[in-house]
């Protein structure tokens, strides 16, 4: 029978589990906005008290024995993953690899901490203890990059947790084992914990790792590609410039004719024309290969000449402004890069209803601070307490990105600010990177 004490002696385990499955999360998910995070805890500490609850009604079926632990720890699995889901506004894939990331991590040092023949309230403080020292090293050795890196590759989440849920069955087979371990077979023991956990972490990794290099090189595939593109606009300016110094001398010949005779104002006339000719012919060209020139990130510069290759055959009118050399930015390219691509994408979406398609993009750098302004000619209405929402457009629910994915990457960044506006047909999305000391 369940006792006052014995209750009392549940939820405290139980409690532990979550504030160290909390360290886990923090670090796997190499969260830097702690605090943001930490202030939706309590919710999760429901969970305890639940998980308990539930216990004590599995414990009244007698006929379930050890499979009451399987099933209320499977309980808790899912409210972690929902709570995960909540507090990092993950997809259900996410939620649930991330969880039972961190999961795989705290049951193997609940596992180890709990053979160590000590009081409770010892053990408790030991698991707690582990917990904070393997986290501030994964903290260390940047496994929460990795992992991310992993999760947000929205075509792998689902298997990535699917083989970590996996793992963490295994974990908790282990711990149930844990009981009937010999004393002389211990040392052995936590080597195949060790060992389970350890092996689990490279392989995180080396997913990871191959998966940034297949990005890479398919990065280098589009820049190699889009610098094509940019030596065929080369190109056609040359042609242009000898085109022009074709008929250069026929134009000064008739320039000055004009000038002899005293025909001033056809002569302005006439220089207004071949001014706005040649700012027609080659100066938007000319322009524009200057300014993708100061994009000195090649990540970012391969991603606006395919998104300006795409509205040109769109028939959007871009207009693009890099007035000074952007070398760094104070954040993961990578992230910069998604960015980037989302306001893009999310301009073009909108320009194509209007009469008019148009986007204007400008990146500016002073000193260590990058500003980006992305604006889109619009008609549609505008939202705003939907708009970051998973999966909002202005062309109907399940249509566009919302904007949630890159509000969620840029909650990683406090040096990150945004603004968003919309007045007379224009919308307009801003992000100013800030330089970090």
């Amino acid at each position: 029978m369940f006792s006052l004490s014995v209750f009392l002696v549940g939820f405290l385990d139980i409690l532990t589990g979550h504030l160290a499955l909390t360290v886990y999360l923090l670090a796997v998910t190499d969260e830097r906005a702690v605090g943001r995070r930490l202030k939706k805890l309590p919710l999760l500490l429901l969970s305890p008290l639940i998980a308990v609850l539930f216990s004590v009604g599995l414990y009244a079926v007698s006929a379930l024995g050890i499979s009451r632990y399987f099933i209320n720890s499977f309980v808790i699995l899912v409210m972690c993953t929902l709570w995960v889901r909540w507090a990092w506004r993950f997809t259900f894939w996410q939620s649930l690899a991330a969880t039972c990331m961190a999961g795989i991590f705290q049951v193997a040092a609940a596992t180890l901490s709990m053979l160590a023949p000590i009081s409770f309230a010892a053990t408790i403080g030991l698991h707690l203890g582990i917990s904070i020292a393997i986290s501030l090293l994964l903290y260390k050795l940047r496994f929460g990059t990795w992992f991310r890196l992993l999760l947000d590759n929205k075509s792998t989440s689902w298997r990535i947790a699917l083989i970590l849920f996996a793992l963490e069955v295994v974990m908790e087979l282990l711990l149930r084992l844990a009981f009937g371990v010999q004393p002389h077979f211990l040392m052995f023991y936590y080597l195949l914990v060790l060992s389970m956990v350890v092996l689990m972490a490279v392989l995180i990794v080396h997913l990871a790792q191959r998966l940034d290099t297949a990005r890479k090189m398919q990065a280098q595939q589009d820049v190699i590609a889009q610098q094509r593109l940019y030596e065929q606009d080369l190109e056609i300016i040359r042609r242009e410039v000898r085109t022009f110094r074709h008929d250069y001398k026929n134009l000064l010949a008739s320039l000055s004719e004009q000038a002899g005779e005293g025909e001033l104002e056809e002569l302005r006339h006439t220089l207004s024309e071949l001014d706005a000719g040649f700012d027609r012919q080659l100066g938007k060209k000319i322009q524009a290969s200057t300014q993708i020139g100061n994009l000195q990130l090649p990540e970012a510069r391969s991603l606006l000449l395919s998104k300006l290759t795409v509205m040109r055959e769109k028939g959007i009118d871009c207009h693009l402004e890099v007035l000074y050399p952007i070398v760094a930015v104070d954040m993961d390219v990578w992230d910069f890069v998604r960015c980037l691509g989302i306001l893009i994408d999310n301009a073009m979406e909108a320009a194509l209803n209007t009469e008019r398609p148009w986007v204007e993009i400008v990146l500016l750098a002073q000193e260590r601070q990058v500003f980006l302004r992305v604006s889109n000619s619009y008609t549609n209405v505008i939202e705003p307490g939907k708009m970051w929402d998973d999966g909002w457009s202005t062309k109907g629910a399940g249509r566009g990105l919302g904007l949630s994915s890159y509000q969620r990457i840029l909650e990683n960044y406090s040096n990150v600010s945004t603004g968003t506006s919309w007045v007379n047909g224009v919308f307009v999305q801003e992000m100013t990177v800030e330089g970090r000391p």
